[in-house]
């Protein structure tokens, strides 16, 4: 259970909604044996050093959650406030926003209930109680102007909408408690609903909560509009394919900054949605790997030399992408020079690998730098690659799973060995087997663990086993 305190000024303390001022907060918190507690700093914050400043100081230093944090006030603070920027951002309909309009947020709600979703996100990059949201349309997207506002700057009409909402978040406690039994960690599990190609089905998901309900643990499956008050969980579970330009990304950073554990972290995600990063990686730490250069222009000489190091067909990636998008089998230089300009209109660099056919890849399941479990995916018919993208009746091929004793040794090691190059997160390592050697092609964040594929040989234990690891960082974190 979470306990909110609302901290406000001395002199706009009324008591109508349970506040507490400041001095109170600072003379008698924190209490011996209290519960986790949150707290929503509504003191002025436009001084350095001002009361609403040593508010959320102290609350970082006394392990309390706060919003804003130092961080956030830092940001508001500086100059005129905040700017973001949203390319392309439409609003309401197709059509773009015509002229500037300014919003009041609530603890991440729009006071009058328009572009609730804009507000959603300006709340996760920005996250403070109270916020003034201008929204400055231009020809190529959306600027935002963002400006913290304190409780006594609130407009009257307002007031009343405001105090609603902090009431409904103090009786809340933000956790709807289900049934009778008693969880002591509390688990989001994101999701995206409408995904293609989730990392996890549905059958999957149920196991993940009823392993993290054996454990103690209540996970509930939410999306990212869900979770504008991440705080109020202990942990953050990513089922959605990642991206660093996307919410995924954002909100694995928000988690870590506010001490939520999060599994993948922002730092596994840069890496592993990166493979220009991976690579470089994997050559400065010798990790076995498919021979690749990196590719910044596409003069001749550049494809002279590509030609040279590769010969044909060889492979073309985009440094960005999963599911085996943006991965090109190239058989002529006519194609190797339309690709390379194609990609290069988008990123400042690609990638060339050597091509190497194999009837299956293995994917190595990895958490916390220990095999997880194992499986071969066998190619899509007719097609190179595990995913064939341009077929919906062969879109994939088969597999089979094998318990990790099993795995030929050098396939194991060379796992392990990438995985750390990362991270300590959960991770899929690619690797393909030829002649008793091991070319491990990439480290995916996020891996597949979908009900009747990865869970094949382990069953039950595997989602009992990613909960386990869930709970051991939950008590860490405690300790």
């Amino acid at each position: 259970m979470l306990t909110t305190l609302f901290v406000v000024d001395q002199e706009t303390l009324t008591k109508s909604f349970g506040e507490i001022s400041f001095n109170d907060y600072l003379r008698d918190y924190p209490k011996l044996g209290e519960q986790k507690t949150r707290i929503i700093n509504l003191c002025d914050t436009e001084r350095y050093l001002s009361q609403g400043y040593y508010c959320s100081l102290l609350a970082e230093a006394r392990g309390h959650s706060v919003f804003p944090s130092v961080k956030t006030i830092n940001a508001l603070r500086a100059g005129a406030g905040a700017f973001l920027w949203f390319e392309g951002e439409k609003l309401k309909s197709d059509n773009p926003l015509a002229n500037e309009v300014s919003l009041l947020a609530c603890m991440g709600e729009a006071i009058e209930g328009e572009y609730q979703k804009l507000v959603h996100r300006v709340f996760r990059e920005l996250p403070a109680p109270l916020l003034q949201i201008t929204l400055m349309p231009t020809s190529k997207g959306l600027r935002v102007k963002v400006n913290r506002v304190s409780l006594n700057q609130v407009p009257e009409e307002h007031m009343g909408r405001c105090l609603e909402i902090f009431d409904q978040c103090s009786r809340s406690k933000w956790r709807n408690q289900r049934g009778s039994k008693k969880f002591r960690w509390d688990l989001a599990i994101l999701i995206d609903s409408d995904e293609k190609v989730p990392p996890s089905n549905k059958g999957a998901l149920e196991r993940f909560i009823k392993a993290g309900a054996k454990l103690g643990i209540r996970a509930q499956l939410v999306c990212a509009d869900d979770l504008v008050h991440l705080n109020q969980f202990d942990g953050l579970f990513i089922r959605e394919t990642t991206a660093i330009d996307h919410h995924t990304y954002r909100l694995a950073y928000e988690a870590e900054e506010h001490g939520v554990v999060v599994i993948d972290d922002p730092d596994s995600i840069l890496r592993c949605c990166n493979k220009v990063f991976l690579h470089d990686a994997f050559n400065y730490q010798k990790v076995p790997s498919l021979k690749t250069e990196i590719i910044g222009d596409s003069s001749q000489k550049t494809l002279d030399q590509l030609e040279k190091s590769f010969g044909y067909p060889l492979v073309l990636k985009m440094p960005e992408g999963s599911f085996s998008k943006g991965v090109f089998k190239v058989k002529s230089r006519e194609e190797l020079e339309k690709l390379v300009n194609e990609l290069l209109k988008d990123s400042a660099l690609a990638l060339a690998q050597e091509y190497l056919y194999t009837e299956y890849d293995w994917r190595i399941g990895v958490l916390n730098g220990r095999a997880l479990y194992a499986c071969r995916y066998f190619m899509a018919r007719n097609h190179w690659q595990i995913y064939n993208h341009g077929s919906s009746r062969n879109f994939s091929g088969g597999f089979d799973a094998f318990p990790t004793f099993e795995v030929p040794r050098h396939v194991l090691q060379a796992s392990l060995k990438a995985a750390s190059v990362v991270g300590a997160g959960l991770y899929g390592i690619d690797v393909k087997e030829v002649d008793g050697r091991a070319y491990v092609l990439e480290v995916n964040d996020n891996p597949n663990i979908d009900h009747g594929i990865e869970d094949a040989y382990l069953g039950e234990e595997l989602y009992m086993q990613v909960m386990a690891e869930f709970l051991r960082r939950f008590e860490q974190r405690g300790q």
